[in-house]
């Protein structure tokens, strides 16, 4: 095979041809020279470099293609067809004047013409320069808001990773693809994770090597796009090239070294040290081996730019294992198996009429180790000894499935209006496994595999969007309104019965607690039922549940002239299972200096709806309340206990946004600098554990989570970007990028409800409600700082690319407050001088090197986290996932190796 490919690289690049010299110059869109410019004869060695009034001559064969690109600049290719003389026009590139989707309807609106902050990521570049495969690596390293590391010991958030914008939730940042809302994931996140209580999109669901580019929309725009869109919108646009088959093969693997000395900190025995007394008995020095092979194809239809683009994506990562201590063995993140298919596509039916279709469909097979379970003779009868005579960890797995579709048509009308209708719809289901487990209270005839079921997520979404820019109007009028009407169903599904059931003393699954008697162990205590690590969705928690809702919004933006801009968009919704609301957003940016200056400011409102799976997610498990592991209840909102203890039918949260700042570009320079304030009343919450039992006793509940309107808190922050770009020497590009975010979340108050008939005192109800524990988390959602320095350097045939990323100290609440819960704010009090983890600030370290063997053949290999930087607090042993760190920072897989070949024909 390796002959037959050299053989096919070899044809396409050969070329039989007479040679001639072409002369041209190289202008921008404004008629000016471009100095400096790249031309080379396109697969080949064969190149100059244009003068400084953007002159060149060059000798290549007459079927020759050249390729003319410059930093800052779009690259373009013309064929020489015999020509002797080729004039070029360059235009400005993706970080200067790309036409942005988001922030604004106005279809002439760019980066640094908008009224708002917006990123805007070239991904191919990033993934093939970094080694990062997934889209919440690529944006944790190039957003400056943009926050997601990985979980371990948090059930399905090891699976599903939250990210979030500004330190809000994931479920306030809204999502779109090529401008088309995309449905979130079912996940609730619950257990020791960023983002409790929330749910999010799964943005890691979608292909990297689809992305053409990612639109990142720093600003609150509720009233532009709707429901989630509090914190700011992501929006990814699908690439649409149709120069035919590219791809790539990335591999790379993380150390296990984590250097000495940890056991004589932790004053514990420490498992998974230096790659030793691993799960799976072997000594290794690098683990989370990663294979990810793509392909993406484009091809033109017809003559008039129709396109179809296509990408499958093949990854493969395995489990990490870091040091954690006897309770959590498996401490690491998880691993995945994964397939991604991916289609973009658009068919020009006349001039004026388009029909276009993009979707997908990602398949996941993931796995992650759960906490431990000691053996029977260690007082754990947790563990059956047949079957584990020294314990066991167990594994939870998942299928998880994401499909999308949407299509539409876009056609302008002869009045100069572009009307667009569009239909999306896409499912999320979540389907959970437990393997390496067993059901304590089956004993003997216990599985150690379970089905666990899972739950779902549907969203289907019907548009019609109208648009018109008026050119005559001032210096220039885009107006749009359009309306949407949206249909969701969240639903929970049972596993088997063996995963949820308790079992009496004759085997029999529990069904009459007064006639059955629990299964007991030697010592006569009753042993507990389900899947031990997860436990299994019961039929008693099964839900099918929808709603539906519909939007109707005006956005408009007004050029007063060509420097003055203002801009507003108005919105009503009405959701059919709480009611309606009504936004307001006025934006507006101003440019001094002869345009090198811009001004830019907006105010807007915002919400978002509870979510179908905060309104009826219910779940019995097994938590660890006041240093005893016993059954527990989260409770659906609409449940009587949740009624019982006072807890209200959950409202929209209700947000303001305020944002100023500035733009500044000159030359090869590029600033942008944006202060924000986002206050948001009645943020949903997952409430902590109460074991009242003069409410949950007649209940025969021993503790009970719900979903509240808890808090409310106020965000303030600046972020930062600034860009330089320049020739260094003759053949050589300078690129330099720093990113900043400053960010401060505050809680303005905890909305404790009234606990009626409770004997808890005041001070104990407000810490069981939200104690400084969730506090923490919430406080925590982003690092206070981030900044990170990018430098890239091309000569040639070769680049280099180094990123410094520093993160500032992140500050926690430790398992101790779930331990032993205090009941007075004295308690509290003594109980934050031991339970506060400190995680110092780190600066961490990314590499890489490029050579490009021919404009068809290159290969980068790097390092990510060169230094091997860890987490860094006082290693107690409280650690809410049982490793010697939180999911803080970089996160705890340590140093990345990797290589990647790319491929073109």
């Amino acid at each position: 095979m390796k002959q037959y490919y050299f053989i096919l690289l070899s044809l396409l690049c050969f070329q039989i041809s007479t040679a001639q010299e072409v002369t041209g110059k190289i202008i921008d869109s404004e008629g000016l020279p471009v100095p400096s410019v790249n031309i080379i004869e396109k697969g080949t060695s064969n190149g100059v470099i244009g003068d400084f009034d953007g002159n060149f001559t060059i000798t290549v064969s007459e079927n020759a293609t050249l390729v003319f690109s410059f930093l800052g600049y779009q690259p373009k290719e013309v064929k020489v067809n015999g020509q002797t003389t080729i004039n070029v026009t360059l235009i400005e590139g993706v970080g200067l004047d790309e036409i942005v989707l988001v922030g604004s309807r106005n279809p002439k609106r760019t980066i640094t013409d908008s009224a708002v902050p917006v990123d805007v990521l070239d991904v191919a570049e990033i993934a093939s320069t970094t080694g990062k495969v997934e889209v919440n690596e690529i944006l944790q390293y190039a957003a400056p808001s943009f926050n997601a590391s990985k979980q371990s010991g948090s059930d399905g958030a090891d699976h599903v990773v939250p990210a979030s914008l500004r330190g809000l939730g994931p479920d306030q940042t809204l999502v779109l693809i090529n401008g088309k809302r995309r449905h979130q994931s079912s996940l609730v996140n619950i257990f020791g994770t960023r983002g409790r209580g929330n749910s999010g999109t799964d943005l890691n669901a979608i292909p990297a090597s689809a992305i053409k580019r990612i639109e990142v929309l720093r600003d609150g725009a509720s009233a532009q796009y709707g429901s989630d869109a509090i914190a700011g919108v992501i929006n990814i646009v699908l690439k649409d090239n149709t120069e035919g088959f590219s791809g790539s093969v990335t591999y790379g693997a993380y150390s296990t070294a984590i250097g000495d000395g940890w056991e004589e900190k932790t004053g514990e025995t420490l498992y998974n040290v230096e790659g030793k007394n691993r799960l799976d008995g072997k000594d290794k020095s690098f683990d989370g081996e990663t294979v990810k092979v793509d392909f993406n194809y484009g091809v033109d239809i017809g003559q008039n730019g129709g396109y179809i683009n296509f990408t499958t994506e093949l990854l493969s990562k395995d489990n990490t294992l870091r040091p954690g201590f006897s309770w959590r063995k498996g401490y690491g993140s998880a691993g995945v198996d994964s397939f991604n298919f991916m289609i973009n596509t658009a068919i020009p039916i006349d001039d004026n009429t388009e029909i276009y279709a993009f979707g997908g469909r990602n398949f996941r097979d993931t796995d992650a180790y759960a906490f431990s379970r000691d053996s029977f003779e260690d007082g754990d009868n947790r563990s059956v000894p047949s079957l584990y005579p020294d314990g066991f960890t167990p594994r939870i797995t998942s299928n998880i499935t994401d499909v999308s579709v949407s299509a539409g048509v876009k056609h302008e009308m002869s009045n100069g209006w572009t009307i667009d209708f569009n239909n999306t719809f896409g499912k999320n289901n979540f389907h959970y496994y437990v393997k390496d487990s067993n059901n304590a209270s089956m004993q003997d005839a216990s599985p150690i595999d379970f089905n666990a079921g899972g739950h779902f997520l549907s969203q289907n979404t019907t548009g019609l969007a109208l648009n018109k820019y008026f050119e005559d109007t001032m210096s220039g009028l885009s107006l749009a309104f359009g309306m949407e009407y949206r249909t969701e169903n969240f639903g929970i599904f049972a596993g088997e019965i063996a995963s949820y059931s308790l079992y009496d003393e004759n085997g029999v699954p529990i069904t009459n607690p007064a006639t059955q008697i629990v299964a007991t162990d030697s010592n006569g205590d009753a042993l507990p039922g389900g899947s031990q690590g997860f436990p299994g969705y019961s039929p008693d928690n099964e839900v099918d549940r929808s709603r539906t809702n519909y939007g109707i919004y005006i956005d408009s933006e007004l050029n007063v002239t060509d420097d003055f801009l203002v801009g507003g968009a108005l919105r009503f919704e009405n959701y059919s299972d709480f009611g309606e609301t009504f936004n307001f957003k006025l934006a507006s940016r101003y440019k001094l200096l002869d345009d090198a200056l811009a001004i830019r400011g907006s105010i807007s409102t915002g919400f978002r709806a509870p979510s179908l799976a905060q309104l009826y997610y219910n779940l019995i498990f097994t938590n660890i309340v006041a240093g005893e592991s016993i059954p527990s209840l989260l409770s659906a909102n609409n449940s009587t206990v949740t009624k019982a203890f006072g807890i209200e039918d959950l409202k929209e949260e209700k947000a303001f946004n305020a944002s100023v700042g500035f733009t500044f570009n000159t030359g090869g320079f590029t600033a942008t600098i944006d202060g924000y304030l986002i206050d948001v009343k009645d943020r949903i919450i997952l409430t902590d554990n109460f074991t009242d039992q003069a409410i949950l006793g007649p209940l025969n509940v021993d503790a009970a989570q719900f979903f509240a309107n808890g808090v409310d808190t106020q965000t303030t922050g600046l972020d930062i970007v600034l860009s330089y770009k320049t020739t260094l020497g003759a053949n050589g590009n300078l690129n330099i990028n720093l990113i900043g975010n400053l960010n401060d979340l505050k809680i303005d108050s905890i909305n404790t409800p009234e606990f009626e008939g409770s004997s808890m005192t005041d001070e104990e109800a407000q810490l069981r409600f939200f104690s400084p524990f969730s506090q923490a988390y919430l406080e925590a959602a982003a690092p206070k700082y981030k900044f990170g320095l990018n430098l890239g350097y091309s000569i040639n045939k070769f680049n280099i690319n180094a990123t410094l990323t520093q993160f500032s100290e992140v500050i926690l609440q430790d398992f101790q407050w779930v331990d032993s819960p205090p009941t007075t704010f004295a308690e509290a009090d003594a109980l934050k001088l031991v339970a506060t983890d400190t995680y110092e600030a780190r600066l961490v370290a990314d590499i890489s090197l490029g050579y490009k063997f021919t404009e068809q053949l290159n290969l980068t290999i790097g390092a990510n986290n060169l230094f091997n930087t860890y987490p860094s607090s006082q290693f107690d042993g409280w650690s809410d996932q049982g490793g010697l760190a939180d999911s803080v920072q970089m996160g705890s897989d340590g140093r990345y190796i990797f290589s990647r070949l790319g491929f073109s024909f």
